[in-house]
């Protein structure tokens, strides 16, 4: 399956989980990887088995290093075909007890740096013909308790998605986004509660079919970057395990 053959990607939050995951399956579907993410030790074991692949570590929240990360993407690889903005971060945290610290960060890492990286990539994408692929969240279509700067960037994301889609439809470029649920990743293994937490509004956010593998979602994520996905522009897919369905 090389749905992907002879596109350049690049992936954000390359380090672990869902973006581990998604630049392992574009790399054996025939796709140059570029990853970036904080942590250079972890992309190194993940890009041990990519044949063509390379990473950078970037702060997302830094709108001058994910310009760089283009512009190394495309010294690298002569293009740009897909942008995935994976990366995230999601602390539970009562929200009168958040600092102004707090609330920057959420929407920092969650919204800021994927604008940052889409606004850097555009022309290269415009060049090209090719699509952005947003991560959202369960949480960028709903409430979830303690999650009031996750929430709100995460609904951002998608409303970025959306704007972008229309302000692009009549040129050569797609932009989609993907709503997962739970996954068995680092954000959920270690996840902890804030303190005093009402576990009955934190298991709202659970699916009936239990977490997914990173894996699962990744390929929902790699068919809306690939040529298959042609007619798809400015959806927002939901990947939640049926969390949707009830």
């Amino acid at each position: 399956m090389n749905q992907l053959s002879e596109k350049v990607a690049l992936v954000t939050g390359a380090s672990s989980g869902l973006g581990a995951a998604v630049a392992r399956l574009f790399a054996d579907r025939g796709a140059s990887v570029f990853g970036i993410a904080r942590d250079t030790d972890r992309m190194a074991a993940v890009f041990d088995g990519i044949a063509t692949g390379t990473y950078v570590s970037v702060d997302l929240t830094k709108p001058d290093e994910c310009r760089q990360a283009v512009a190394q993407c495309v010294a690298e690889y002569g293009r740009l075909d897909v942008l995935v903005n994976v990366a995230g971060s999601h602390t539970m945290r009562h929200t009168e007890s958040m600092t102004d610290d707090d609330w920057a960060h959420d929407l920092a890492v969650n919204l800021h740096g994927p604008f940052y990286l889409c606004h850097a990539a555009l022309r290269h994408l415009l060049a090209s013909g090719g699509n952005i692929v947003n991560v959202a969240s369960i949480a960028g279509i709903e409430g979830q308790a303690y999650s009031a700067g996750y929430c709100a960037a995460k609904h951002g994301l998608i409303g970025l998605t959306r704007a972008l889609a229309v302000e692009y439809s009549a040129q050569r470029l797609r932009v989609n986004a993907v709503c997962p649920g739970g996954m068995l990743t680092p954000q959920v293994t270690d996840f902890a509660a804030p303190e005093n937490a009402d576990y009955n509004l934190i298991l709202r956010i659970a699916a009936p079919r239990g977490m997914m593998a990173p894996g699962d979602v990744a390929k929902a994520i790699a068919f809306l970057a690939s040529d298959d996905a042609a007619a798809i522009h400015g959806a927002v897919y939901e990947v939640d395990n049926g969390k949707g369905a009830g």
